[in-house]
């Protein structure tokens, strides 16, 4: 056969493979315990897993490339913490905070008693070295730094009714994030009542053990706690996440076993026969093993080599046992069309040259979905790729190695006709003498001089190829379809992005408490932004300088996400002084005479960096409002940052915007581009393996169009489910592609390819050789991760959604769309003949049928 059918690579792969069958079919016992010694060393790895798990909600969880890692850095290196400053943290802090409620009316005397007690209790925490909070607690003038509420109150009960309290302005004082659910008394901007306080305890952050301590005291003392004369009190703190997310990882372990336990049913269901000797049981159990195997090695492999285990990674084993099996059942199905009086050797020589492109499309197109997930920019996903792509490596390896072999030994028992289970000798089935399952067996049609074909064949040959082919099924399939792209492209338009950080945490995490009542009383106001001028050269005094600046801080207060007339600004402030002082700051020696004094004596030296008599960088604050969603948040970032950009293009003033959220707001910035990125790349990528590997090129043209339907219907139907489009969802759909062409690209062929005359008469071939096939794919991969609908978690669900999803649409193109579909269309694909003048049929990556003498099972 010439190269112009493109099987110049297909060709020498079967041929290599049958070579490989028939070495592993003389030598089992060397293929089966080579791979069981390889994962006993590999599995060592094991013990650095402690070492490797990576729990850092920012370094997991946020682009590495993230342009507010720089904004940062910049923050950083100007203004360096000297006097501890909430405002002007550069990152979150160390911190605990707790959010106290009490809806009648917090503002009263016996909740600010109940307060108050609160306060004690949290400083008196002691760590296991006796440090409390005086010890270790963030400092301002050399005092620890206090809770603005309870100095309002001077820490006495009895004054929070007599003091007259503003919002959210209270003597310079910002309350914004600290009361919450304010009513006013009538025209005023007194408060009259309120529904929440918050408390903020911030430690050093130059001393991490004993910190980290004392915070995790605070949780363990404070997380269940309630109280009779309040409402609620939740607690939260900086370590909060990232302790969070290691739980997180751990509670879905105990659901291992109960996958484990699924997908060896699952296995052994299909696999069952009712022939004691043709029964596939134990096959099936070594299957999935293997898979087992194949996760064992893989993951001790990558940490020896150093990979950090994200969290995300523990969801890879509950894939891998789903996947991992779809080999065993291609491996199975192809010897089962042996003929069954061949050698051992020979039938499995024929087995492997029938698997060979199978199993070797399904492996590449898979792992390589993976492998592209490398990517991305989010640490999270690259670990997770790098697990998962290469444990479906490990799969292949060992289902040709390690369950080749099984299948090899379990053919020498069916050669000499023994029970499955006991391995005693049992009678060969004749016409007049069947005998019973337990004591007659090794039965095969005698006409191929394979095994007798399963039921579930006939059915789809006899009875769903039929169905699915008249006119009125056809009419309800496409109206099915259309059904299907509009519920999908309607979801596309709902999908919102980004991941909230509630959801790293389990469902009944105290951290899921804290949240809630964040997002319901403390919503209003959001984070003051930092504008930064970073042009050394720009010179203050001046006042078209002045002007411009001046100009581009009144834009930023142009969004409804920005409070108007509160901006912060230290010229403001200097120029200010000087007017009321009667100086001209206009004039540089001026400017320059009383800026450092002033700076000084209004506490805003660290707004200004000074360096060799000019200024380097400056920075001013912006108070944002009502930033309440995803949506809000996105917005946000990118109105401050388009605004900076304009500012400099239009007044040449060279600005920064800076808030420590940012680091998580970026992904924002990137989720879209970076989704349709890889899914380009993986589409290019899977295309060129499906034309290097299948013999046709027009069945590019289907594997383009499952690829599209099931990635459109994927994407919308997880937003209708719930799940936005984030780091976690976005690899997923990157994986849906190569499952997409699993299902698609063998079908399609089967169907241009078939030797039958009609179109519906090649529909039918095409299901009689994939329908079970497919079937058996898609409930082995759901039982892998059904169990993961059941976890505390969003992380995991997730995961099992867009699974399921991505295999139940699969599955859908593969026995019901395309099918019809290509009845219609692809009527061109008449049989093709081979260079000998025989006719082949390929099959899927579960089952490959050819009927010319080279090619046949």
């Amino acid at each position: 056969m010439s190269c112009s059918n493109t099987n110049c690579i297909e060709k020498p792969v079967a041929a290599a493979f049958k070579k490989l069958g028939y070495c592993v079919g003389r030598y089992p016992w060397v293929f089966l315990l080579i791979p069981l010694a390889l994962s006993a060393v590999l599995g060592g790895g094991f013990h650095l897993l402690h070492h490797r798990e990576a729990h850092d909600v920012e370094d997991q969880f946020t682009p590495e490339n993230g342009p507010a890692k720089d904004e940062r850095a910049f923050v950083k290196e100007h203004f360096p913490h000297r006097e501890f400053s909430r405002q002007r943290l550069y990152t979150e802090g160390v911190y605990a905070s707790f959010i106290i409620v009490n809806k009648s009316n917090i503002l009263t005397v016996e909740a600010f008693q109940e307060i108050i007690k609160l306060d004690e209790r949290v400083k008196s925490v002691t760590t296991s070295k006796n440090s409390t909070f005086e010890n270790l607690c963030a400092k301002k003038k050399s005092k620890c730094v206090q809770n603005e509420i309870l100095d309002i109150v001077k820490y006495d009960a009895s004054n929070i009714e007599s003091t007259a309290i503003n919002y959210p302005f209270h003597q310079k004082v910002f309350l914004g994030t600290v009361i919450g659910g304010v009513k006013y008394r009538a025209g005023t901007n007194e408060i009259q009542s309120a529904d929440a306080i918050r408390l903020f305890y911030f430690l050093r952050d130059d001393i991490g053990d004993e910190t980290d301590d004392w915070l995790k005291k605070i949780v363990d003392e404070f997380s269940s706690e309630t109280h009779a004369q309040l409402d609620s009190i939740s607690v939260f703190t900086s370590l909060s996440r990232g302790e969070e997310l290691k739980k997180n990882s751990k509670s879905v372990t105990k659901l291992f076993s109960i996958t484990y336990f699924l997908a060896i049913n699952v296995s052994i269901f299909s696999c069952l026969r009712l022939d004691c000797v043709r029964n596939k049981v134990s096959v099936a159990g070594v299957g999935v093993i293997s898979a087992g195997l194949s996760v064992l090695s893989s993951f001790g492999l990558l940490l020896y080599c150093g990979m950090p285990f994200a969290m995300t990674v523990a969801s890879a084993p509950f894939l891998i046992l789903g996947v991992g099996v779809d080999d065993m059942f291609i491996m199975i199905s192809c010897w089962q069309k042996t003929k069954v009086h061949d050698r051992v050797e020979d039938r499995m020589a024929e087995t492997y040259k029938e698997a060979a492109v199978s199993i070797t499309i399904t492996t590449l197109t898979d792992a390589l979905a993976f492998y592209i997930g490398l990517l991305t920019p989010f640490r999270s996903v690259q670990s997770f790729c790098m697990y998962t792509g290469t444990a479906i490596l490990f799969c292949y390896i060992y289902n040709i190695t390690f369950f080749g072999a099984f299948l090899a030994l379990n053919g020498q028992r069916e050669a000499s006709n023994r029970h499955w289970l006991t391995f005693r000798k049992v009678e060969t089935p004749t016409a007049d003498k069947r005998g019973n399952a337990c004591s007659v067996g090794g039965a095969y049609d005698p006409v191929t001089g394979a095994e007798e074909e399963l039921p579930i064949n006939v059915f789809f040959k006899k009875y769903y190829g039929p169905f699915l082919t008249k006119k009125w099924t056809k009419v309800f399939v496409i109206f099915l379809y259309v059904l299907y792209m509009g519920g999908s492209m309607y979801g596309c338009f709902q999908i919102k992005e980004g991941i909230d950080l509630r959801n790293l945490a389990a469902d009944d995490s105290y951290v899921g408490r804290y949240y809630d009542n964040e997002d319901q009383y403390f919503k209003q106001y959001g984070p003051f932004v930092m504008v930064i001028v970073k042009d050394e050269t720009f010179k203050y005094w001046n006042k078209t300088a002045q002007d411009n600046l001046t100009v581009c801080l009144k834009e930023f207060e142009n969004s409804d996400l920005v409070a108007k007339n509160k901006t912060v600004s230290w010229l403001d402030h200097f120029m200010g002084f000087g007017k009321k002082m009667g100086f001209d700051f206009t004039n540089e020696k001026k400017f320059w005479r009383f800026l450092v004094s002033f700076l000084t004596m209004s506490g805003l030296t660290e707004d200004v960096d000074i360096q060799n008599g000019s200024i380097q960088a400056s920075r001013m604050y912006v108070p944002t409002i009502n930033v309440k969603t995803a949506v809000d948040e996105k917005n946000m970032l990118n109105f401050f940052r388009d605004t900076a950009n304009n500012c400099k293009s239009k007044h040449g003033v060279d600005l920064l915007v800076y808030h420590p959220a940012f680091i998580y707001f970026d992904q924002y910035a990137v989720i879209v581009s970076n989704t349709i990125q890889n899914i380009i790349v993986a589409t290019v990528a899977m295309l060129v393996i499906s034309l290097m590997l299948i013999p046709d090129p027009s069945c590019s043209l289907w594997v383009t169009f499952a690829i599209a339907s099931v990635i459109v219907g994927v994407a919308g139907f997880m937003a209708l489910w719930g799940v936005n489009l984030d780091s976690i969802s976005m690899i997923n759909l990157v994986i849906c592609i190569g499952f997409s062409v699993d299902f698609s690209a063998h079908i399609s062929y089967a169907f241009v390819s078939s030797k039958q005359k009609t179109a519906n008469a090649k529909g039918v071939d095409a299901l009689y050789n994939l329908g079970y096939p497919i079937i058996q794919g898609a409930l082995s991969t759901v039982s892998g991760v059904i169990v993961l609908s059941a976890a505390k978690s969003y992380i995991f669900r997730t995961f099992f959604k867009i699974m399921f999803l991505v295999i139940s649409f699969g599955a859908l193109h593969g026995i019901v769309f395309l099918p019809v579909l290509l009845t219609f269309f692809g009527v061109w694909g008449k049989g093709r003949s081979a260079e000998n003048g025989q006719t082949m049929t390929k099959s899927s990556e579960l089952q490959k049928i050819n009927n010319s003498e080279e090619y046949k099972c």
